[in-house]
């Protein structure tokens, strides 16, 4: 009886290794195609009201003494406006 149980784990053994064997070859010859490459970083521009980073393209500007200056918010804007 223990002999059919060793011979029973040892045939389990040897087929799995053959599967992971053979799994391994057909990856190897089926490359995955390589990942898209990273967007680039966005710049971010400091709010000089709050000191928020935020993106230039999502923000409220206004450009004054031939400066542009970057705000998180109408506030913040409104805030610049009174004080400059």
């Amino acid at each position: 009886m223990v002999r059919v149980v060793v011979i029973t784990v040892l045939l389990f053994l040897i087929l799995r290794a053959i599967k992971l064997l053979l799994s391994g070859i057909a990856e190897a010859a089926n490359p995955r195609p390589r990942q898209p490459a990273q967007p680039p970083p966005v710049k971010l521009a400091r709010d000089p009201v709050c000191g928020t980073h935020i993106p230039p393209a999502s923000s409220l500007s206004l450009t004054s003494g031939g400066t542009t200056h970057y705000f998180c918010s109408e506030a913040c804007r409104a805030k610049f406006r009174k004080s400059a």
